[in-house]
């Protein structure tokens, strides 16, 4: 949404301090995931630590210190609901998490950067015009969606 449309802030609430810090991933290779966030996104490894068989990280965007990809892996990871995350109306049908956004300068030279590595496409970049954005989403190798989005062309 626009900025000049938000509604007022409730800094009244007792939740008026709350700022997002991370999102949690899960994978069934955690080397093969770490390696891909910072191979093909340039994300950075903030820490990596152990919790019994499971291997963690933080992983924070080239640019940005203030929101995190918690990654998690190895182990024995339960079985999941299969989402068909290469048709993203498809994936939509399904309960629970469904992605993590990152907002961006320029969607469409994002998507470009991001196929050149290699990275699946699942929505080329569209305008959404309700909410005055440009999004385009793209999955990791195992699954999790990821969108971007950003201001609508001029």
């Amino acid at each position: 949404m626009s900025e000049t449309v938000m509604p007022p802030k409730r800094m009244a609430s007792p939740f008026a301090d709350w700022r997002a810090h991370h999102v949690a991933f899960r994978s069934p290779d955690y080397v093969a995931a770490r390696d891909w966030y910072v191979e093909v996104l340039d994300f950075r490894v903030v820490a990596e630590w152990d919790y019994g068989d499971i291997r963690l990280a933080f992983l924070a965007p080239p640019g940005d210190d203030g929101f995190y990809i918690e990654l998690f892996g190895d182990g024995s990871p339960a079985p999941v609901e299969a989402r068909p995350w290469t048709d993203l109306n498809d994936s939509l049908k399904y309960r629970g998490f469904h992605h993590v956004c990152f907002s961006v300068a320029n969607v469409d030279s994002t998507v470009a950067r991001l196929a050149a590595r290699g990275a699946k496409i699942v929505l080329e970049p569209v305008d959404i015009p309700a909410i005055e954005r440009r999004i385009a989403f793209f999955a990791d190798p195992f699954g999790n969606l990821v969108e971007l989005a950003g201001p609508l062309p001029a």
